[in-house]
């Protein structure tokens, strides 16, 4: 067990974000036994200057404006660390620019944390970067953590920001990390011929928060839909989800209710979807609120597009729908087949989608059924995903030990 170290976070989601995370979740557990600064991502000049605002940048630039402290204390041993300056926006530079301003960007927050962290006891500490390919590219070398550890939780070097360089820097990060976590089988086996430290993590579902046994309420936009409710929670963009399939399975089955909670991307905000009158988009919603919400719901789904940014990616949503007893319905993904499929029904197409959602509804309060999910869905916890980190932190130390021995 690793106790009393001192662990830094970079990522590529700021602390702020109104999503489920992995990252913000496995610092939390970390922190339970070490301790643990996360670095909010700094704002570059474009978002800074950006006419519309999300409210992650407004906080962020109103902190550099109104000179906030950087420094947000959410635990004993646990500490947000704003940074006070901007970067560089660089993911669609040639890549001569790239390489020149990236390079500044990680020295300007190089300095900055070489300033404050010894303020904080940070002499020695392991560095977890979490999918920040381009500002923590060169933290490594300017940094000289005791560990320095690349986590991948998700692909996202195809998405348009990260498309023209993020190849590059992602092999780049696997090749000098001291240890590569990656939160799927599939990930793990993709990245392995450039890093063999490698270990592969199930992420999990927060116990508190996605308790079966606890206390639940029918939120007051859920009580007029009529029943059975098939739902779905998460962000809906067409990139990883298969709007199309949604559209199928409201039309065939009228006399069930689709129910989708999360922000829409502009192609779902057109669709026609929303001339359905048994589809209901209820919007983002706190991550408070969602297991009033999934416990609400008769079966739950994640009707995901299998592409390059989902064939490997672990849901988060997964667990939560099982360790709230909901019987899910889920593309066969490889993270699904590998770990799910005794827990989950996987259509291969869109009849046998129909006939494994008509099984779900009927089997939904079986009891037996209901607490083998729970019992799965607990299993997947946060504690014993960072018990699997501090294994691989203990095996590399051990290793480097035996080495100079």
């Amino acid at each position: 067990m690793i106790e009393g170290k001192n662990f830094l976070i970079t990522g590529s989601q700021p602390w702020d974000t109104q999503i489920g995370s992995t990252i913000k979740n496995t610092a939390v557990e970390l922190s339970k036994k070490n301790n643990v600064i996360f670095l909010n991502t700094p704002i570059d000049y474009k978002g800074y200057y950006a006419k519309e605002v999300d409210p992650i940048n407004a906080y962020r630039k109103k902190m550099i404006k109104e000179k906030l402290t950087p420094v947000r204390k959410l635990g004993n041993t646990f500490w947000v660390l704003d940074c006070p300056f901007m970067v560089f926006p660089v993911g669609q530079l040639p890549t001569p620019l790239f390489n020149f301003f990236n390079m500044w960007n990680n020295k300007k927050i190089a300095k900055y944390l070489k300033k404050v962290l010894p303020d904080f006891g940070f002499e020695k500490y392991f560095l977890i970067t979490d999918m920040d390919i381009y500002r923590s590219l060169y933290l490594k070398e300017l940094l000289n953590p005791e560990l320095f550890i690349f986590y991948k939780r998700d692909h996202i070097i195809d998405e348009p920001y990260w498309l023209k360089h993020g190849y590059k820097c992602e092999k780049e990060l696997v090749e000098k990390s001291d240890i590569v976590l990656a939160n799927s089988l599939y990930f793990a086996n993709q990245l392995r011929d450039w890093n063999s430290n490698i270990y592969d993590l199930e992420t999990g579902v927060n116990l508190e928060l996605y308790d079966f046994d606890g206390a639940r309420k029918i939120p007051e936009d859920i009580k007029p839909i009529k029943k059975p409710i098939i739902g779905y929670t998460g962000a809906l963009l067409t990139s990883r989800l298969d709007i199309d399939l949604l559209y199928f399975v409201a039309q065939q089955r009228p006399d069930y209710s689709l129910v989708l909670v999360g922000p829409e991307d502009p192609q779902f905000e057109k669709h026609d979807l929303h001339k359905l009158d048994n589809v209901y988009f209820l919007g983002r919603k706190e991550v408070e609120e969602l297991p009033d919400y999934i416990s609400s719901f008769d079966v739950c789904i994640n009707p995901q597009v299998i592409n390059k940014l989902t064939i490997g990616n672990y849901p988060l949503k997964i667990d939560e729908y099982l360790a709230m007893g909901r019987p899910v319905i889920a593309t066969p993904t490889e993270t699904m087949k590998h770990i799910f499929d005794k827990y989950s029904f996987l259509p291969n197409d869109r009849e046998e989608y129909l006939r494994m959602l008509d099984q779900a509804i009927a089997e939904s309060n079986d009891p037996e059924k209901v607490k083998e999910r729970v019992v799965f869905g607990r299993s997947h916890s946060w504690a014993n995903s960072v018990a699997k980190i501090y294994n691989a932190i203990e095996k590399t130390l051990a290793k480097r030990a035996s080495e100079k021995a």
